[in-house]
């Protein structure tokens, strides 16, 4: 079993930053895939940025590409995403997932194991 607890949401205007904390605990073999995925309301579950541990493989949404960074501390088995440049069009809940079974990373169907969320609200 693994426990994915996100932090870092928060209430920021257009322009500004935030970063995004996953705290995993439990069976973390299951970490070697991670990924951040978003909700807004009245849409769907969208994958944002996606990291292979021990690697140097990420991949982005093309909404988030060149403002968003996903990254990975190992040692404290924590997963981060840096978000520069935030848009009004960011604002969702954003989770944490991990346990990938393969095909396209961006499906949420693909994940098993996903934390509670955090609110991410951005205004113009």
């Amino acid at each position: 079993q693994v426990q994915l607890v996100e932090s870092g949401g928060g209430s920021v205007q257009a322009g500004g930053s935030l970063r995004l904390s996953c705290a995993g605990f439990g069976d973390t073999s299951s970490n070697y895939y991670m990924a951040w995925f978003r909700q807004a309301p009245g849409k769907e579950r969208e994958g944002v940025a996606h990291l292979i541990t021990r690697s140097t493989y990420t991949a982005y949404a093309d909404s988030v590409k060149g403002r968003f960074t996903i990254s990975r501390d190992n040692a404290k088995n924590a997963l981060y995403l840096q978000m520069n440049v935030l848009k009004p069009e960011d604002t969702a809940m954003y989770y944490c997932v991990a346990d990938f079974s393969g095909g396209r990373w961006s499906d949420p169907g693909r994940w098993r194991y996903w934390g509670q969320g955090t609110q991410v609200t951005v205004s113009s």
